[in-house]
């Protein structure tokens, strides 16, 4: 029995010892003319190659990817830049389809979202023509000072008055572009959901 043990002892550190030696690495590379090397190591010249991982049975284990070229790195990022609009995508069409359930449904909040910048338009166009009111009136007052009068005697127009045209001015102004902005908004909103309908009829096959 001990004879036995001992064999089969000695036997597993045989094989141990074939296997170790079968997992020393070796490398492998074609060079630019077609040539295949192998070797221990990879000589500078051919560190942007790509190489295999071979073991000493000649058997590719790994790889090792080269130096890429600057076409080959525009095609991956073309490639994950379309691989992440795909994915936004599809998380977009889920949102879609689990928020809808008729294009009636996406019609009413449109409708609504409109609603809103519509009514701050209509706010801010009534704030507009009080505002245009007041200026009018400020200017028609400044007609009696110099230097906006005709009478040589006119007396100098007070500071104040200029400040009050000016600031009734500036206001107008920035509502001007506030009401611009709700106009933009709300086109915005009418291309926005023109979209997501046009999509929605697609994911839903509807003609």
């Amino acid at each position: 029995m001990r004879i036995q043990l001992l064999a089969i002892g000695l036997l597993s550190v045989a094989f141990s010892a074939d296997a170790a030696e079968g997992d020393n690495k070796h490398y492998k590379w074609t060079d630019e003319d077609g040539i295949v090397h192998y070797g221990d190591s990879v000589p500078a010249e051919y560190t942007d190659l790509d190489k295999e991982v071979v073991n000493d049975h000649g058997v590719t284990i790994g790889t090792i990817e080269g130096r890429k070229t600057e076409e080959e790195m525009e095609a991956e990022r073309l490639e994950e830049e379309l691989r992440i609009q795909r994915e936004l995508q599809h998380r977009a069409d889920q949102a879609l389809l689990a928020t809808y359930q008729t294009v009636e449904e996406i019609e009413m909040h449109r409708d609504r979202r409109v609603e809103l910048f519509q009514a701050q338009s209509r706010v801010t166009e009534l704030y507009l023509r009080n505002l245009q009111r007041s200026l009018e009136k400020l200017e028609r007052e400044s007609l009696r000072y110099a230097p906006y009068s005709d009478d040589e005697d006119a007396e100098l127009i007070d500071p104040g008055l200029v400040e009050a045209i000016q600031e009734t001015k500036d206001t107008i102004e920035r509502h001007k572009a506030n009401l611009k902005k709700f106009q933009d908004d709300e086109k915005a909103i009418f291309r926005q959901f023109e979209g997501d309908i046009n999509r929605f009829m697609t994911l839903k096959g509807i003609e």
